[in-house]
C-alpha cells in the first residue's frame, strides 16, 4: 500500500504526534510524516520531529492578529511544498479558517478529548466531571468550518470515576487518543472513509452488535 503523506499542525508537546511516529515505525500505519508545523517556536513537538529527521517548521502567528485567513494561507503554502495528502491537528491551539478547510476538504482530522458533540472547546475534562457524566472519552473528526463540529470518524469511551480530577481523567483519555488517532489515519490511508452528510461511513466497519458499556 502506498504510504500517505501527513502534515501535522501542533502547538505544544506533541504526544499524539509521537504516537503517530511510533505506529509508523512499528509498521502499524501506512503513512509518513512529511512535515510538522507549529505556531510556537519552542513547542517540544518540533524537537520530536527533528529527532526523526522530519522537517520541523515554525510559522509565527505574530503580526497576523485579526488576519487568520492570511496565516492559514502560509500553512497551506508549507503543506503543499511537502505534498501533503492529509492534515492532522495534534494539539494545534488555533481555530483554522475556511481557507484551510477548503484547501483540504475532508482531508483535515482533529483529535478532541471528549465524546463530541458533547463538550466542545476547552477544559472539557473538568466540564465532564462537573456535569456528572459517567463516560467521557475522545473523538477523531474531520474538520469543517465550525469548532469541533465536523463529521465524526471514531470515538473511544472512558469511564469517569468518582475519584477523578481533571488531570486523572485527562491522562486516561490521552491513552485512548494515542490509539484512535492512528486508527483513523489508517482507515483514511486504506480508502475506507466516506463522508455522507453528517456521517462518516467506514467500509468493512462493525456490523450489528449487542456490545454495550455500563458505568457504574
Amino acid at each position: 500500500m502506498k504510504k500517505i503523506r501527513i502534515g501535522v499542525l501542533v502547538s505544544g508537546r506533541g504526544s499524539n504526534l509521537q504516537a503517530v511516529i511510533d505506529n509508523i515505525e512499528q509498521g502499524r500505519l501506512s503513512a509518513e510524516v512529511a512535515v510538522v508545523i507549529s505556531d510556537q517556536a519552542e513547542a517540544f513537538a518540533l524537537e520530536r520531529a527533528r529527532k526523526r529527521h522530519i522537517p520541523a517548521v515554525h510559522i509565527s502567528a505574530a503580526g497576523h492578529k485579526g488576519k487568520r485567513e492570511a496565516y492559514d494561507g502560509l500553512l497551506i503554502e508549507e503543506l503543499r511544498k511537502h505534498s501533503v495528502d492529509l492534515v492532522i491537528l495534534a494539539g494545534f491551539m488555533r481555530i483554522i479558517t475556511k481557507v484551510l478547510v477548503q484547501a483540504y476538504p475532508n482531508r483535515i482530522m482533529n483529535i478532541h478529548p471528549a465524546l463530541l458533540p458533547a463538550f466542545p472547546g476547552l477544559h472539557v475534562q473538568q466540564a465532564a466531571i462537573e456535569q456528572g457524566v459517567k463516560f467521557s472519552g475522545c473523538t477523531v473528526h474531520f474538520v469543517d468550518e465550525g469548532v469541533d463540529t465536523g463529521p465524526i470518524i471514531i470515538q473511544a469511551a472512558v469511564p469517569v470515576l468518582d475519584s477523578d480530577t481533571e488531570d486523572t481523567l485527562a491522562a486516561r483519555i490521552l491513552v485512548q487518543e494515542h490509539k484512535i488517532f492512528s486508527r483513523a489515519i489508517q482507515l483514511f490511508a486504506e480508502g475506507r472513509l466516506a463522508v455522507q452528510g453528517r456521517r462518516v461511513v467506514v467500509s468493512g466497519g462493525r456490523a450489528e452488535s449487542g456490545d454495550f458499556l455500563i458505568n457504574p
